[in-house]
């Protein structure tokens, strides 16, 4: 084991956290479980090399949906499953797994190690009440993204895009702008970064109080009324990001507000319209909005029987190489502020500068160990978008997220 990270463990006084070091040599196994990337694996090659045979990290992938992968680490954590140690976490999951006490906090040598270089926006969501419990692997904001042919200056807020629907749509051109409506949490990043750019929030800061308000009455406006423009796909109330990423590449849409990953799907595929293929902030209310915030991190399970190795892995699988390649290889944009320069990014990203700028005000969904309760609550009452009714919806999503935060009423 690295004599850097047991060395730190055994600083920390965690005698438990001991079991990976010294004499388990080359038979220690490291359970990675992540969401599907293509080229994980090689991230993985190269840090079974660089372990030199003190452990083998050995990849696991999750189904490909969001909600199904909590569910397998959720159901095998409740158990106490031995067998998963390195844990890929949305980084909508570090409350409720950290509350549970199915994470492990970082020792804080590696804490140090892990949050060194780390945007601040991607930081924060891998902590919770002041402890670090997962390494920030990669991050996401949304962007608009447009065809500069058909829409010369981006517009800066929504009801701009519904004007430029309705014009284009007047001359019988690509009109649509393809959102994530469909009833998941697509939905949610949605509403959130609509009632952030409002002013308002979903929960309070400390994640045990329902807000809402007035800003959710005009988000939920604004998301109605795009709903039940020219702007929006028939088929909105089932789009999810690749839907969305795929009716644009068919040519129907002249804008869609997605993660980075359309890009190099864009170039790779329609050539013809990469040529008019631009990047702008997200859409506001009152002019440029609070783009979503995602992405993942690595935690270190607790009943992990490899703690050490675990926490040693993890390092490798998001440093900064690794951050290099999982961003040039599979457009995840890393968290380490430093990897950003590096002169493969600039062919790959040539957005990374409006990534960053969207990182320092990005809007993250709220900090809570119910998150999925409250997730569940929001997609159910705002689907289908067109037929919100702002107020009465906005008065029973308070009503229900009140019982949400208590579990009562959700099934999680």
């Amino acid at each position: 084991m690295s004599r850097l990270v047991c060395g730190g463990i055994a600083a920390a006084g965690l005698a438990g956290l001991l079991t990976g070091c010294g004499g388990e040599g080359g038979g220690v196994v490291v359970n990675l479980y992540n969401a599907p990337q293509e080229n994980l694996g090689k991230i993985v090659e190269r840090c079974n090399e660089l372990a030199d045979g003190e452990y083998r990290i050995v990849l696991n992938t999750l189904p490909r949906d969001a909600d199904s992968q909590r569910e397998q680490l959720v159901r095998r954590l409740a158990a106490g499953d031995e067998g998963m140690d390195v844990l890929g976490l949305d980084v909508t999951w570090t409350a409720e797994l950290a509350s549970a006490e199915w994470i492990e906090p970082w020792p804080d040598d590696l804490r140090r190690q892990a949050e060194e270089g780390v945007l601040e926006a991607p930081l924060k969501t891998a902590t919770y009440e002041g402890e670090l419990y997962a390494a920030p692997y990669n991050t996401n904001v949304q962007l608009l993204w447009y065809r500069s042919d058909l829409m010369p200056e981006p517009a800066e807020t929504w009801r701009e895009l519904i004007d430029t629907a309705e014009r284009l749509a007047a001359e019988d051109r690509p009109h649509y702008v393809e959102v994530t409506g469909a009833q998941y949490e697509g939905l949610v990043v949605w509403f959130n970064s609509m009632i952030e750019s409002a002013g308002g929030s979903i929960l309070n800061e400390a994640g045990d109080k329902v807000e809402l308000g007035e800003p959710a009455v005009t988000a939920m406006e604004e998301i109605r009324d795009f709903s039940r423009s020219a702007a929006a796909d028939p088929s909105l109330s089932n789009t999810q990001e690749d839907q969305a990423r795929l009716a644009m590449e068919s040519g129907v849409a002249f804008a869609q507000v997605n993660w980075p990953f359309v890009y190099a799907s864009m170039v790779a595929n329609e050539p013809g319209i990469a040529e008019d293929f631009e990047w702008a902030p997200y859409p506001g209310i009152d002019g440029p909005g609070r783009s979503p915030l995602g992405g993942a991190n690595f935690g270190i399970s607790s009943y992990s029987a490899n703690k050490a190795a675990s926490f040693d892995a993890a390092l490798c699988l998001r440093d900064e190489e690794s951050q290099l390649m999982a961003a040039v290889n599979d457009g995840l944009p890393p968290t380490i502020e430093s990897v950003y320069d590096d002169p493969q990014m600039a062919e790959a990203y040539p957005m990374r500068d409006a990534i960053l700028a969207a990182l320092e005000t990005a809007a993250p969904r709220p900090v809570t160990p119910v998150y999925q309760n409250v997730s569940t609550v929001t997609s159910a009452l705002l689907s289908p978008p067109a037929s919100i009714d702002p107020e009465p919806t906005a008065q029973a999503m308070r009503d229900q997220l009140v019982q949400a935060l208590e579990s009562r009423g959700v099934l999680p």
